[in-house]
């Protein structure tokens, strides 16, 4: 099992940038790691996974070009930053991970593990 911790979220205008972490309490080189968001009414969306085992990187179109996924597995920390922000990347972000062979990693019940969210916001 593995604890999740997210931290990073704040209040920034449109334009700006934030970095999220994610701090896992064990060595993370196995797990597929996963970042989510949820907006207020709506459903919990796929935003970006880095696969288990030096395997790729995906991220949703909407955030192609202006968010970067990275992780320290020497810290066990994975990172989301994100720049150019819009008022509809407002959200409470979500860390996950799972130790499983995936391939379906945008799906949020592919993973077993999850932190407690940070919020984000985008003012206009």
């Amino acid at each position: 099992q593995v604890q999740l911790v997210e931290s990073g979220g704040g209040l920034v205008q449109a334009g700006g940038s934030l970095r999220l972490s994610c701090a896992a309490s064990r060595f993370i080189f196995s797990y597929t790691m996963g970042w989510f968001r949820q907006a207020l009414g709506k459903e919990r969306e796929f935003v970006a996974a880095s696969i288990r085992n030096g395997g790729f990187t995906y991220y949703t179109d909407s955030v192609k070009g202006r968010f970067t996924f990275s992780r320290d597995n020497a810290k066990n920390t994975v990172y989301l930053q994100m720049t150019s922000l819009e008022p509809e990347d407002t959200a409470v972000y979500y860390c996950a991970a799972t130790t499983s062979y995936i391939t379906n990693y945008y799906y949020a019940r592919e993973y077993d593990y999850w932190g407690q969210g940070t919020q984000v916001t985008v003012s206009s």
